[in-house]
């Protein structure tokens, strides 16, 4: 079990209601990323949605060329998740990282009780996966 002040204390998931907060301090798991690590890889299936709560890393296109860079607060698996079914991208570990993991056997079991949180990650996977 995750404390929820440090989840609320991600930007996207600061205005989350208490009892949603709850909801996913129960079922997310900390994970630790050595710096060189890949975090998702391009096509796999997505299993879980990461928040970053330290570190850095650079999200890749398929040449290795940085796309854009990910830091404490943003969010990524949420395309593979919530969309697609499968990694949009290869994310790299830059540094050590911590993540908050939310795995998509534990979401669907709670995604009843997390609504706000499901539009405000739809959203974003959406904004993402636009051309």
């Amino acid at each position: 079990m995750v404390d929820t002040t440090r989840i609320a204390a991600l930007s996207g998931l600061a205005d989350l209601p208490a009892e949603e907060l709850d909801e996913l301090a129960a079922a997310m798991t900390e994970v630790d990323v050595r710096a060189g690590a890949e975090i998702v890889t391009a096509d796999d299936y997505g299993t879980a949605i990461y928040f970053v709560e330290e570190g850095q890393a650079d999200v890749v296109d398929e040449h290795g060329e940085t796309i854009r860079s990910l830091g404490p607060g943003d969010t990524l698996g949420e395309v593979g998740l919530l969309l697609t079914g499968e990694r949009t991208a290869t994310v790299v570990a830059q540094t050590p990282m911590r993540l908050l993991s939310l795995s998509g056997q534990d979401f669907d079991r709670i995604r009843e009780r997390v609504p706000e949180l499901e539009r405000s990650l739809r959203r974003l996977g959406v904004e993402r996966a636009a051309p």
